[in-house]
């Protein structure tokens, strides 16, 4: 047997009940997340674009586009709702980095609608699809977001959202590797995008593609069956470097979603950003406010992708250590609004990206695990205040409290709908377990109700 038939064979063995209390809580909990995320991303300008897009060409009404009312077929639902997802760059981080929610949760919403599936069956397959995101990016070593050569969910999220497909859809095991061997194929994202409209569409494209590879296969179509092993295939491709496909067949053991765990963000930004936020937060605490700063001087680690001293508009800002800084310096909070143009080019941010000098140190590990941002301010009197963040709450080592959570899930859906709506969409998707197919539909029609 090869790598990607071992795998698969795994995969398809895995049951509800033999992923654990652990797991099926921290899936739950990325499940909530991504959800919410996505309703307060989906009056954002580029879901819109895409929601219109996607309306002109047409499409049978199988599934629901989230916070809109409307319906298109399962690969365009999953394809706008994922770019949803991703939108804000709020979903949950990993380790190594991916995010593995947006390719695999809308594509999982999309066929229980269609399907008639119920609450267990969405957390099964959705376990599925982010651990084998989280064991391939694992066993590539991942692991320094300046190394990366390509956007990580889009070549691991296409594989998950096929895994996700081809578990929902009741796929054998070899049908399950032509999925994969499809969707292998339409692997790929560039990260020069970062920063732009297209970002997202990696996340959407993954979830499109890999749910549109499973239907294919289900009809029959078929692909190199060893594409993960096979010479030029997905892991020579793409990981060319080194990959411990020990690591990979190594699934659930335990899982990644469980050790070392999801990263809850609790700012709607690029993750490396989020050091510099804690800082700057801890800094505009210590000051009382004050703002008759002088010089801001940052230490982070070569990280270049995120040194953007002047970003060309708010949604640029998001992949700013300079802007996200001055964000919490200055405001004391990086919210969703934080990002707009009209914050973006207000008089105190322009003359406080002035003020901003960045230094990368080489020295500086920089992966998320063991990388630091310093933040030193110099007020006008002279005095001088700084502050290190070596991990954001949320992340790996430094938990977040159960409030933080709720607040965030709570701050995102104030964007998309009436209260009394959040607080039963959040009671029903922590209940989601115990959810039958029709209560799924219901909390379907809820999620689709078209926001504020």
């Amino acid at each position: 047997m090869g790598l990607t038939q071992d795998l698969c064979r795994i995969i398809h063995a895995t049951r509800y009940e033999s992923l654990g209390e652990d797991c099926i809580f921290r899936v739950k909990q990325a499940i909530k997340d991504g959800v919410a995320v996505a309703l307060a991303g989906s009056s954002e300008a580029p879901v819109k674009i895409m929601t219109q897009h996607m309306l002109a060409l047409g499409g049978s009404p199988q599934a629901s586009i989230w916070g809109t009312g409307a319906k298109l077929s399962v690969t365009q639902a999953a394809y706008i709702n994922s770019v949803a997802t991703h939108v804000l760059d709020f979903e949950p981080m990993w380790s190594p980095p991916t995010h593995s929610v947006s390719p695999t949760v809308p594509v999982a919403f999309a066929l229980a609608e269609a399907h008639s599936l119920n609450g267990r069956q969405i957390i099964a397959a959705v376990a599925k699809g982010i651990e084998v995101q989280g064991r391939l990016q694992y066993a590539g070593d991942q692991y320094v977001p300046e190394e990366l050569k390509f956007h990580p969910p889009g070549v691991a999220g296409v594989i998950g959202s096929s895994v996700v497909s081809a578990d929902l859809l009741g796929l054998d095991v070899l049908t399950m590797q032509h999925a994969i061997g499809l969707a292998a194929s339409r692997a790929g994202a560039l990260l020069a995008n970062v920063g732009s409209m297209t970002k997202s569409t990696h996340c959407g494209n993954a979830a499109a593609s890999g749910l549109d590879a499973a239907l294919l296969a289900q009809r029959g179509f078929t692909a190199n069956p060893d594409v993960l092993e096979a010479p030029k295939g997905l892991i020579r491709t793409f990981y060319p470097d080194r990959f411990d496909a020990d690591r990979l067949l190594a699934y659930g053991k335990p899982y990644r979603v469980v050790d070392p765990g999801l990263a809850i963000k609790l700012f709607p930004s690029q993750y490396g950003t989020h050091y510099g936020i804690t800082a700057g937060l801890e800094l505009h605490a210590a000051l009382g406010g004050r703002k008759d700063i002088r010089r801001v001087r940052m230490i982070s680690p070569v990280m270049k992708y995120v040194n953007r001293p002047e970003p060309a508009t708010g949604l640029d800002g998001k992949f700013s250590l300079q802007y996200t800084t001055a964000a919490a310096l200055l405001d004391g909070a990086v919210k969703i609004d934080s990002f707009t143009d009209k914050r973006r080019f207000s008089s105190d941010m322009v003359q406080m990206l002035k003020k901003i000098e960045l230094e990368q140190d080489e020295s500086i590990p920089g992966d998320f695990h063991s990388m630091r941002v310093e933040v030193h301010v110099e007020l006008q009197d002279g005095t001088r205040h700084s502050a290190i963040c070596r991990g954001p709450r949320g992340s790996w080592g430094f938990p977040m409290e159960d409030r933080d959570h709720e607040a965030k899930l709570r701050d995102c859906l104030r964007h998309a709908r009436p209260d009394e709506d959040s607080e039963s969409l959040l009671d029903q998707l922590d209940r989601l377990d115990a959810l039958g197919a029709h209560e799924v539909q219901s909390l379907v029609a809820l999620m689709s109700k078209q926001t504020g």
